[in-house]
């Protein structure tokens, strides 16, 4: 009750078009786990995320010119971020339910929180230890379900949640720098690594293109515009608005829209055991997210 009067009172402090804007991005975060399975249905998950970044370089890189001072931080990030990162998640999310891998990568959340306090030599605070510990035990309850049961495919979306949280860290480096120069140019050196590996590691790609329905085409799309571009135009718009304290409880509902998309669009079953998994690595989340109304 406490958490759910928390989102109430923060929601209340929003203007209703903010609110809506929020809301609406939101909706698109978690609706993209079930367009990822709808295109990994049809595509490789390393050619589907070169095809992604491509697009998203293409619509961005020729209006937001790339400074060099930036060069060094964002190859790294086309690394960590784009290549690795993505990579792991979808190839993971391609052999796990699209609940499953909503109810894993939240953990991503205090994972950064921690390791952040780490690198930076913070005090980690109790709340921060807190809540990374209730978040694994609701993965340990998760990993364990039977619909869980290809742990490779847990250990890939593990691992690329941890992968983002130290992305985290590179991105606290360039601080300041507009968001578009970021995703666009981040896109752009991706694209020919995630090329690369799927040439490598992925056959057939003409014939999976050709193939392809506009189903997966609109997947890709639906990624590459709604999700990389227009909710992240949406995002950043808000957090400039507001502190990034006071937005952050509204990504506690991107999972739950991404789980009820499972059930209902995809036909999956969430179980007892993977609920209350889910519950917990929540709980974990929020206890990380929300702080003290005096701090």
């Amino acid at each position: 009750m406490e958490k759910n009067s928390a989102i109430l009172y923060v929601a209340a402090s929003l203007r209703p078009l903010d609110l809506l804007r929020t809301l609406a991005v939101m909706l698109i975060w978690g609706l993209n786990f079930i367009a990822a399975k709808w295109g990994l249905a049809e595509f490789p998950p390393l050619l589907m995320m070169a095809l992604r970044f491509g697009i998203v370089a293409l619509l961005l890189c020729p209006w937001n010119r790339l400074p060099p001072r930036l060069l060094p931080h964002v190859l790294a990030l086309s690394l960590t971020l784009g290549s690795v990162h993505f990579s792991l998640m979808f190839a993971g999310l391609a052999r796990a339910d699209a609940s499953l891998a909503a109810l894993l990568t939240p953990v991503q959340v205090p994972a950064a929180a921690v390791l952040a306090a780490l690198v930076f030599r913070e005090r980690l605070a109790l709340r921060l230890a807190l809540g990374l510990l209730v978040a694994f035990l609701g993965i340990v309850l998760i990993a364990g379900a039977p619909r869980a049961s290809d742990p490779a495919a847990v250990a890939m979306i593990l691992g690329a949640a941890f992968v983002w949280a130290i992305a985290n860290i590179q991105l606290k480096f360039v601080a300041g720098a507009d968001p578009f120069v970021l995703t666009g140019w981040i896109a752009f050196f991706a694209t020919p690594q995630l090329v690369a590996l799927s040439l490598l590691l992925e056959g057939e790609h003409g014939l999976v293109m050709a193939e392809a329905s506009w189903l997966g085409w609109g997947s890709v799309l639906y990624q590459s515009v709604a999700v990389a571009i227009l909710s992240y135009a949406l995002w950043y718009r808000l957090i400039r608005i507001y502190p990034v304290s006071q937005m952050m409880p509204f990504t506690l509902l991107a999972p739950v829209i991404a789980v009820a998309g499972a059930v209902l669009l995809l036909g999956e079953e969430l179980t007892l055991r993977v609920a209350a998994g889910g519950v917990a690595t929540m709980a974990g989340v929020a206890i990380t997210v929300f702080r003290p109304r005096n701090a």
